[in-house]
């Protein structure tokens, strides 16, 4: 069996499962860490409510690498941007009280915004941000997503252009999650996770595999093993920087929803190597 105290899981990963089940079951199979989706959390997400939630993850004695997720900064309307601003902020407050070492980003895209606008409207959003993330003492990260994503919901898709907006604001408050399912592809990538280290903005780690028959762009990722990303070399790659937080599994799929979580837990376990 791998070392399991150096991977979290997200919540999401066991979506069927609410936060008190997914804490349990982790810590009983031996992992280090729970990233937490605001699901869980928020009352008005289904959530049994922040106060709950600090009591099951302290009680649960896991480390929480992130929670996730924050962003959606562009909007045409600047009370809209105003909105997400706020929300984030508020996001910030909720990941202190859980503990949480990060707010995750997926930083938004709006349909027909050019998306240099978009990027720009981002990179004001979070400096309006970081203020708040200092006092709360939680960084923010920008997590690139797939390009198939840059219409509706993320306008920042490299870690180079993650990197840009950390140079730009220059916070050490602020770095960025590299998840290897959205950047796995990109020919950058060695550089980008090196200079990332080089100026201590790589944040977060997700591992989960990429489909090559993918049979939907949100919910049919696959567990490491499913498909062709080189984990094992891109897992080199993080670690030779000096980075020593969790891999965190983060895997959105309708099949493996349908199992029996208990099982499922397993199988990941099997598959952190």
């Amino acid at each position: 069996m791998p070392n399991l105290q150096n991977h979290a899981v997200h919540t999401f990963t066991n979506k069927p499962w609410n936060l008190q089940q997914c804490c349990e079951n982790y810590a009983q199979a031996g992992f280090g860490g729970v990233s937490i989706w605001r699901n869980v959390v928020a009352q008005d997400e289904g959530g049994v409510g922040l106060d709950e939630a600090v009591k099951i993850v302290k009680g649960s004695g896991l480390q929480v690498p992130a929670y996730v997720r924050g962003g959606f900064f562009p909007a045409g309307d600047p009370d809209k941007r105003q909105a997400a601003i706020d929300h984030n902020k508020k996001l910030l407050d909720e990941a202190a009280a859980l503990g949480a070492g990060q707010v995750v980003l997926v930083v938004g895209a709006v349909p027909g915004m050019p998306l240099d606008e978009a990027r720009k409207q981002v990179q004001d959003g979070i400096a309006a941000c970081l203020p708040h993330a200092r006092a709360a003492g939680v960084k923010l990260s920008i997590e690139p997503l797939h390009p198939m994503y840059a219409g509706d919901k993320s306008c920042i898709n490299r870690m180079a252009e993650a990197r840009q907006v950390c140079e730009a604001l220059q916070d050490d408050h602020l770095g960025i999650a590299l998840d290897v399912y959205h950047c796995w592809w990109d020919p950058d990538l060695e550089v980008e996770i090196r200079l990332a280290g080089e100026q201590g903005t790589l944040l977060g780690y997700h591992v989960c595999d990429w489909r090559l028959e993918t049979r939907h762009m949100l919910t049919d990722r696959g567990l490491m093993g499913d498909g062709c990303i080189d984990i094992a070399g891109i897992t080199q790659m993080v670690r030779a920087t000096g980075f020593t937080g969790l891999a965190e599994v983060e895997v959105f799929s309708e099949q493996y929803w349908a199992t029996d979580q208990t099982e499922y837990l397993k199988l990941i376990a099997q598959r952190c190597v």
